[in-house]
């Protein structure tokens, strides 16, 4: 995918997803720049890395700072002397409708899942302006796109990075910048289980009743996402920009 010596960036790269991005790079001879809130998050990802003798940097940022947010792309750039792309993975969901959502739950949801992308965006892309080429690939989200119900918050800030991914592909296709967005639905993924535990589901039989309910027999494993991204991320996606790439199993949500 001529994704060999390119210098990538990973927001949430120890998290379920995040991991499968960082496998899929090492695989394509990524150099990579992995990032999370914490060294620990980090240290499958870190070794997974050296087994397979490829290029790691680790770098520690807590998305909800926002100068955290507006040097991570410059630490990169210096940690592999470019930044050739940007994957904008981190985020979080709080469930509820709008009376559920407290004051915490609508400002973390601002900070960490549209005002970082924000920052991160506008400093990547400074960057890759200067070298002129690059490529951004965020992580929206179906219920982005069409709404589902009960979650508020998230709904509304996924669509917020749809928006964002529109504009910021019309605005910079011509410095030769490449924005595009994966929208995937449910995901098999540690925070999925989280939540259906925090709700008193049992996770294994929750993920095997919304199974039955994708055409194509089973929610997304995480490295189905990430083969979305790698290719959005290379440049077998060249003529791609301010897309949104829907990886649903066919499975409609509106």
């Amino acid at each position: 995918m001529n994704l060999k010596d390119k210098v990538v960036l990973v927001t949430g790269a120890g998290g379920g997803i995040g991991s499968a991005i960082v496998n899929r790079l090492i695989r394509e001879g990524a150099v990579i720049v992995a990032s999370d809130r914490s060294l620990d998050h980090l240290q499958d990802v870190i070794k997974t890395a050296e087994r397979h003798h490829a290029k790691i940097y680790p770098l520690v940022a807590d998305l909800a700072v926002k100068s955290d947010c507006d040097k991570l792309p410059q630490r990169a750039k210096e940690m592999g002397q470019k930044l050739d792309v940007l994957i904008n993975n981190a985020g979080l969901m709080r469930r509820g409708n709008i009376l559920d959502t407290t004051d915490e739950d609508w400002s973390l949801s601002m900070a960490v899942n549209v005002e970082a992308i924000f920052r991160l965006c506008r400093s990547a892309i400074r960057i890759m302006k200067s070298q002129g080429h690059g490529a951004i690939v965020n992580t929206a989200s179906c219920w982005g796109i069409y709404p589902g119900p009960n979650h508020f918050a998230y709904c509304t800030t996924k669509a917020a990075i749809a928006a964002m991914t529109r504009c910021l592909g019309r605005d910079h296709a011509a410095d030769g910048i490449r924005v595009n967005a994966v929208c995937p639905n449910e995901v098999n993924t540690p925070m999925l289980r989280t939540g259906f535990e925090i709700r008193g589901f049992d996770p294994a039989e929750a993920i095997g009743k919304l199974n039955k309910t994708v055409p194509l027999g089973h929610i997304a494993e995480p490295d189905e996402i990430a083969d979305v991204i790698a290719f959005l991320a290379s440049n077998e996606s060249r003529y791609m920009c301010g897309a949104l790439l829907e990886v649903n199993g066919g499975k409609p949500v509106y």
